[in-house]
């Protein structure tokens, strides 16, 4: 297994999304030797500024952060996961295709349109979704 400090990517998810979560269940169950470091910005100890991110755009589209600090946004963030996650690679040659990326491209802006609409796994009274 990877030690804490050999991560090759860092994942910004929405923990309560519930689209969001079941699709990350699925890299994690695969990221056997811990490749990737999972943080979910619901959580109550998540800070975007303690993690150099902006508040608002990790809130609204996935962020991944490679081990030099330069961040994949939305499909980015996705074609980075694939990269790393075990039986995924192929997805990544895929997605870099032009034809492809303009699918998933028009397809996650969608789906960042529809997200905030969609049911929560858990409500946000209790105080852990606001956004620093």
């Amino acid at each position: 297994m990877l030690n804490a400090m050999s991560h090759l990517l860092t994942v910004y998810f929405d923990g309560l999304c519930r689209v969001c979560s079941s699709e990350i269940a699925v890299y994690q169950k695969r990221d056997q030797a811990g490749r990737v470091r999972w943080v979910d910005i619901m959580s109550p100890g998540f800070s975007a500024q303690a993690e150099g991110l902006d508040a608002h755009r990790v809130h609204r589209e996935m962020h991944a952060k490679r081990p030099d600090g330069t961040l994949a946004v939305g499909v980015d963030a996705f074609i980075e996961i694939w990269k790393v996650i075990p039986g995924f690679a192929f997805l990544a040659r895929v997605g870099a295709w032009s034809g492809i990326r303009a699918l998933l491209d028009a397809g996650y802006w969608a789906f960042v349109r529809v997200r905030p609409y969609l049911p929560r796994k858990d409500s946000c009274d209790n105080g852990h979704c606001d956004v620093e």
